[in-house]
């Protein structure tokens, strides 16, 4: 009997004997290239070529601004897709790994595929391959098992996408990989949508990096207020004139035409077909602009560092704004929930003005998610993201977890000592979630690192300057705390210099929105279609959500699982049964009764916001009236 790998080689050898056709797939295309130009033979595989150390660090070096970007889209790629086996690495433009992120359990039969840092999987090296192929072809794609020209590669499963820098050029690639996929090659497929948005992610925040002394102009979709990925960017100075793209603005305005011979230097009102001061007019919020003489949803922000030079001979632009947009980090946290965007607008009001900020709300609220957008909003996005959660970490640890210690400091130590939390954020943000649960003895030493910008490791006695931006959080009442002598006071002066309170999800009108959020997420990192039955969705936006939004992806992640065809109903959620309520008076009246809740229903056909407002209750109240009552949309029949 053929074995797999036999059957694989001669599969090659057929194609590349042959010659790929005008209407070749990629795969042959490659396959044909590696045997033809790069002298390849399927025949005689290729070990795992693993550059030592100090060549890692070289080119390192020389991505060393991009890498620093790329991490945080890298971590939130790998908390998405971690849990179903996958590891994620980027490597350079010759396809070398210079970053990976992946279960330590696994180290030895990835170093052994070759998924490492310091492997080399170049084309002309590891024949066709994700990363390598991804390089030739500059797209998006997945190279599924037996598409790999190396027969020891064929149970690998690799997803990438091609990393730009601001001007556009190809600098790496973005790659998701997993050992073993058992799953066809359709299942990959949402696994690529969420590797390409996350690398066009990594190119906009270069984009952003690099033009933060000019003006941006944001177009695009919105749902709500929130923009989406694959938005159109536009740098500009104060008079106009364009000084860099994005991606898609680039391939937006290459499709017209007139304007492929770049964009930098044109001015932008003939660019977008409308006067200037209709840009101004955006200041701090979003808005219609036209373009093309079509409405675009846009927003504009401000530079966020002064530039190196002024130009000169330039009039002042006119009714400049006097406020910045809210960045988009923290523009993606919500849709139209009126707290919320009250809330993201003063948090982007506090973005680098060296204020610590203590976040509270209850737990699975997104307290992390809001600091982590904080730190992405920034001047410090390019620097270390360090979270503690102070109340997980044993009281007997901590204070060498947060401070780090010198060699010798205690036995049982490492032999070289270990750099602290603290020292780690240094130049970045440091994140203390539950710092109401951080021992009285440690909060004296965190004072000094607040007040001095200081911090003594064990066994020291010189203290080593930090640069920190701290953002403190915690679901519990500080002030009773201070009251009752269990929190200092002097330390919870020093950590509000804002409060930002996250409102449950209970309580937020853009239930829907974050439903079909996190539904996407979800659904990419399993591979599956994600979508809702009516029922489940009406289940969902009745139910109080007592963990938040932790509660609700957990929700969404098990409904797609239980879910046959991605399908996700009613029967699939596994939610406890609704709360019981305290019931009304007996001459109280039901402010949502099924007559009146019908007759609001059908006045404002059938939109269930209007009929709450007009009702003067939450959509969650109508929600849950409505499956109370056996009412249903004839937009759902």
């Amino acid at each position: 009997m053929t074995s797999p790998a036999s059957h694989h080689i001669a599969s090659v050898l057929q194609v590349a004997g042959d010659g790929p056709g005008a209407d070749a797939s990629l795969v042959h295309r490659s396959w044909a290239r590696c045997v033809r130009e790069h002298g390849l033979d399927p025949a005689r595989p290729a070990p795992a070529r693993i550059l030592p150390a100090h060549e890692v660090r070289a080119q390192r070096e020389q991505l060393d601004r991009y890498l620093r970007l790329a991490r945080s889209g890298m971590e939130d790629l790998y908390r998405r897709v971690a849990d179903l086996g996958y590891m994620v690495l980027l490597t350079n433009e010759r396809g070398i790994t210079v970053d990976v992120l992946r279960d330590a359990a696994w180290d030895e039969p990835l170093r052994r595929a070759g998924l490492w840092l310091g492997a080399d999987w170049s084309e002309a090296h590891a024949g066709t391959c994700g990363v390598g192929t991804c390089l030739v072809e500059r797209q998006a794609l997945t190279c599924h098992q037996a598409e790999h020209f190396d027969a020891t590669h064929i149970a690998l499963t690799c997803t990438t996408a091609p990393l730009l820098d601001h001007a556009g050029e190809l600098v790496g690639v973005l790659d998701v990989s997993a050992l073993r996929s058992p799953q066809a090659r359709e299942s990959q497929h949402l696994v690529r949508q969420l590797v390409d948005l996350t690398a066009r992610a990594i190119a906009d925040a270069d984009f952003l990096h690099h033009h933060a002394a000019h003006w941006i102009l944001r177009l695009g979709r919105a749902f709500g207020l929130v923009e989406v990925a694959g938005e159109l960017m536009l740098a500009f100075e104060e008079d106009g004139t364009v000084v860099g793209a994005n991606a898609g603005a680039r391939a937006a305005f290459a499709d017209a035409g007139r304007w492929r011979g770049g964009l930098a230097g044109r001015a932008l009102p003939e660019l977008l077909g409308t006067p200037l001061d209709a840009v101004w007019r955006l200041g701090g919020g979003h808005a219609a602009l036209p373009v093309g003489g079509r409405l675009q949803h846009a927003a504009l922000l401000a530079p966020r560092v002064r530039a190196r030079t002024t130009p000169t001979g330039r009039p002042p632009a006119p009714a400049r704004p006097a406020a910045a947009a809210r960045p988009l980090p923290l523009a993606r946290l919500a849709g139209d929930d009126p707290a919320m965007r009250a809330l993201l607008a003063k948090a982007a009001r506090l973005v680098d003005r060296g204020i610590h900020v203590l976040v509270q709300g209850e737990t699975g609220s997104g307290k992390e998610v809001l600091a982590r957008a904080l730190h992405g909003a920034g001047a410090r996005a390019a620097r270390p993201f360090v979270a503690v959660n102070c109340a997980a970490i044993p009281e007997s640890l901590i204070e060498s977890e947060l401070f780090g210690y010198l060699p010798g400091a205690f036995t049982g130590g490492r032999a070289r000592g270990m750099k602290g939390l603290i020292e780690q954020a240094d130049g970045g943000m440091l994140f203390l979630d539950e710092i109401g649960d951080m021992p009285l003895a440690l909060q004296t030493r965190l004072l000094r690192v607040l007040a001095e910008g200081e911090v003594l490791p064990l066994g020291g006695e010189t203290a080593r300057r930090v640069d920190l931006a701290v953002v403190a959080a915690t679901h519990r009442p500080l002030d009773a705390l201070v009251a009752a002598g269990a929190f200092r006071e002097d330390l919870y002066w020093r950590l509000c210099g804002a409060t930002l309170r996250l409102p449950p999800l209970r309580e937020r009108a853009d239930l829907g929105h974050l439903v079909d959020v996190l539904l996407a997420e979800e659904a990419a990192a399993l591979g599956v279609r994600g979508a809702l039955a009516p029922g489940a969705r009406a289940r969902l936006l009745a139910h109080d959500w007592p963990g938040n939004l932790r509660e609700l992806r957990n929700a969404l992640r098990l409904g797609l699982a239980m879910a046959a065809d991605g399908v996700v109903s009613e029967d699939d959620l596994s939610l406890p049964a609704p709360r019981p309520r305290a019931r009304s008076a007996p001459d109280a009246p039901d402010p949502a009764g099924a007559a009146r809740l019908l007759e609001a229903l059908r006045r404002h056909r059938w939109r269930i916001p209007a009929a709450a407002a007009d009702l003067g209750v939450s959509r969650a109240t109508v929600y849950r009236a409505m499956q109370r009552h056996g009412i249903t949309s004839p937009r759902r029949l």
